[in-house]
């Protein structure tokens, strides 16, 4: 899931689609007509998942105005299929998928289509690596080179004269290059994590090296991840996809799941298609060998058993994947709104989660740290993040849960000296964007071609129509985060 990149808060991190058991079927230009998938096809329905079917909107609507199908929504922007569960009350509430694995095959998305989960595989690799330390395997805040011992990151003395440390790594506070990754076609010769941590043929990323001072900083990488799933390896003598398989998904229930790069014939016999424009892509998807870091197979329901696990960890529960001193741990920030593994979102009430996005699909989850709360969503398309950010309002608003989404409402008109007190220069986890306040309302330069008009929901809270993302400024405006529409950025003020 590639991170924010400096200059423009449109590329924020976590930032990936077209029928649904409803409605009539619609085929994509060029591509065959796909009959409308049986209603019980996506698993079993109830009062919850009706709502969501009938009740999606954008966070800002127009008085009146009635909402969205999640039938139409899927059409419009361009989504085959969907997987979606729900936790409530520290259980697995339901679950169930909508629309079509694959356009080609016109196959339906069942309860158990499994699909990439992109870089949501950085907080399943984190929960692995934990239970390694508390194994006493390794050490959270000693350099990795003691652990490694297939490989060895170069030292940088100027940059991490100490080394990097696993607590670093897993919040990407080591300072190492390499964001993302691109994925290879399933015929494509894969490296191994060495030569992807050199940069060396068949890797088609560069070297994972030192960039900024270890500790110094957040900057999403990647590479970080390959370097913790190789360390992973290294300290347990057993293959990384092996390990999350012992340590994780099979004492967890978690069947559908794995981070098998190309998947095994068990996962392969239903899983979902990347789709770019509603059509599959070359190959039906791009392969991760950067398993730690984006390799994961799974669906909804299986993300919802790992998330329900660190949350009655992290409540005190015994008997869990990491033991309560240890998710706490997790989900205390390092740096800024990042914690080891987790996306942490502070307005409101506690919460974590992550997103992904790999080519052809995109994910997000999101849960209460107390409470038992939370939603999962996958997508087979990379253009999915507004449809996702709509289905999680609609069942945050059914549930009550606004700390999660705020329900949908009319732009607010604030006055000149309002928008003045919010205009200025903000900067944080390598974006940059300065707010001016104009006669016609807000607007955000991001670095662009056009500057981002932001729509005001309330005094403190300001949607961008063009990216799809929801700010949040703190009372006195001396900073704001990402609350939806990407990952839990925070942004100082910086300048008047």
């Amino acid at each position: 899931m590639p991170s924010p990149r400096p200059r423009s808060i449109a590329l924020c991190l976590g930032a990936a689609a077209a029928l649904i058991a409803c409605g009539n079927a619609v085929a994509q230009p060029g591509e065959p007509r796909c009959p409308v998938p049986a209603a019980a096809a996506g698993g079993p329905s109830n009062a919850h998942s009706r709502f969501v079917e009938a009740n999606l909107n954008p966070p800002v609507v127009q008085p009146g105005a009635r909402p969205h199908s999640l039938a139409e929504r899927m059409r419009a922007y361009n989504v085959p299929g969907i997987s979606v569960a729900v936790i409530h009350r520290g259980k697995l509430a339901w679950a169930r998928g909508w629309g079509l694995r694959d356009t080609a095959s016109c196959a339906p998305v069942t309860p158990d289509t499994a699909f990439q989960a992109a870089s949501i595989s950085k907080l399943a690799t984190a929960v692995i690596a934990l239970r390694l330390v508390e194994q006493g395997k390794l050490g959270l805040d000693r350099d990795i080179n003691r652990f490694l011992r297939s490989w060895q990151l170069p030292r940088d003395p100027e940059r991490a004269p100490d080394g990097v440390t696993l607590r670093q790594l897993l919040s990407h506070t080591a300072g190492l290059g390499i964001h993302g990754f691109a994925g290879y076609t399933p015929d494509a010769d894969l490296p191994t994590p060495a030569q992807i941590l050199d940069g060396t043929p068949p890797a088609n990323s560069g070297a994972v090296r030192s960039t900024q001072p270890a500790g110094g900083q957040w900057t999403y990488s990647g590479g970080g991840y390959v370097l913790t799933q190789l360390a992973l390896s290294d300290v347990s003598g057993t293959p990384f996809e092996m390990l999350a398989q012992r340590e994780l998904f099979d004492p967890l229930g978690m069947t559908r799941s794995a981070y098998a790069q190309p998947p095994s014939a068990t996962i392969l016999a239903d899983i979902a298609s990347a789709h770019a424009g509603g059509v599959p892509i070359p190959g039906r998807f791009h392969v991760y060998p950067e398993l730690a870091a984006a390799g994961l197979w799974t669906n909804a329901a299986d993300l919802a058993r790992l998330l329900i696990d660190v949350q009655a960890a992290a409540a005190g529960g015994e008997g869990h994947r990491l033991s309560p001193a240890m998710a706490r741990a997790m989900l205390t920030p390092v740096m800024g709104n990042w914690g080891m593994g987790a996306a942490l979102y502070s307005n409101g009430a506690r919460r974590f989660g992550h997103d992904g996005l790999n080519e052809g699909f995109q994910s997000s989850m999101i849960a209460y740290v107390d409470g038992g709360d939370g939603i999962v969503v996958l997508a087979n398309s990379g253009q999915s993040r507004r449809l996702i950010d709509e289905i999680v309002r609609a069942i945050a608003t059914d549930y009550g849960w606004t700390d999660i989404a705020a329900p949908a409402v009319a732009a607010k008109m604030l006055t000149h000296a309002q928008l003045e007190r919010v205009a200025g220069t903000f900067a944080g986890g390598g974006l940059s964007v300065v707010l001016e306040a104009r006669a016609e309302g807000l607007f955000a330069d991001t670095g662009g071609p056009h500057a981002e008009r932001l729509v005001a929901l309330s005094a403190t809270r300001f949607f961008s129509d063009a990216t799809g993302i929801v700010a949040e400024f703190a009372p006195d405006y001396s900073s704001f985060d990402i609350v939806e529409g990407g990952p839990p950025i925070k942004l100082v003020r910086s300048k008047p």
